[in-house]
């Protein structure tokens, strides 16, 4: 798939679709539609006990938008428990792109100068779709979700599309639903508006979690 524009990317997600492509060494991206769609609840979000009392802690300064690029690069990088992943270099300048254009966005995990984790995505409306999530240290990805979330719910959004269902994610409320239910909650989501900065990101990581409970 060449030509590719981040404008063309960006319809291809309103229509339902994303791209991928098979490893990080593949140059040929390939438009994605599955069957079954994962997708995060945001009204029905669950966060571990354990992990709220991290997200507390304010371990980790947590930014928004402030090393997209470096959140990208660790999320294409083999890790202990991937040797590849399908995040290519096409991919990396076609999203760096959507991010310049305010339609995608990262949050990040710091840990004194150092990128802890975080993850990335992409926002339409009152949609974000998310990409990929990386850890350094533990809980540095879960901790960025958490924030990810409660800047959702804050700012309006009607629907986190996760892609795909992981065990991992299981853990946070994350189900499958028809491509036909799929397609008919993101016509929803895309004609409403969103704010994915309505929240101050000065908050601590327990004014965020208040923040959850007074939008739920």
């Amino acid at each position: 798939m060449t030509g590719l524009t981040p404008e063309i990317v960006l319809r291809a997600y309103a229509s339902g679709m994303f791209p991928m492509a098979n490893d990080r060494r593949d140059p040929t991206l390939y438009w994605i539609d599955p069957d079954m769609r994962g997708v995060l609840p945001l009204e029905s979000f669950h966060s571990p006990r354990r992990l709220r009392r991290t997200v507390r802690s304010d371990c980790f300064t947590v930014r928004v938008d402030t090393a997209f690029h470096d959140v990208m690069q660790a999320c294409a990088d083999p890790s202990a428990d991937r040797d590849t992943t399908w995040i290519n270099d096409q991919i990396i300048d076609l999203y760096g792109a959507l991010h310049r254009s305010g339609n995608a966005h990262s949050v990040e995990c710091w840990c004194g100068e150092e990128l802890a984790g975080g993850l990335y995505g992409v926002s339409i409306g009152a949609a974000f779709f998310g990409e990929s999530m990386f850890s350094r240290q533990t809980d540095a990805s879960k901790v960025a979700l958490v924030h990810l979330v409660a800047r959702l719910r804050h700012g309006r959004y009607r629907l986190l599309d996760t892609q795909f269902v992981t065990k991992h994610l299981t853990t946070f409320g994350a189900v499958e639903i028809s491509r036909e239910e799929y397609h008919r909650r993101l016509a929803d989501a895309l004609v409403h508006e969103s704010d994915f900065y309505s929240l101050s990101p000065e908050l601590s990581g327990a004014e965020v979690l208040q923040s959850m409970t007074q939008t739920s």
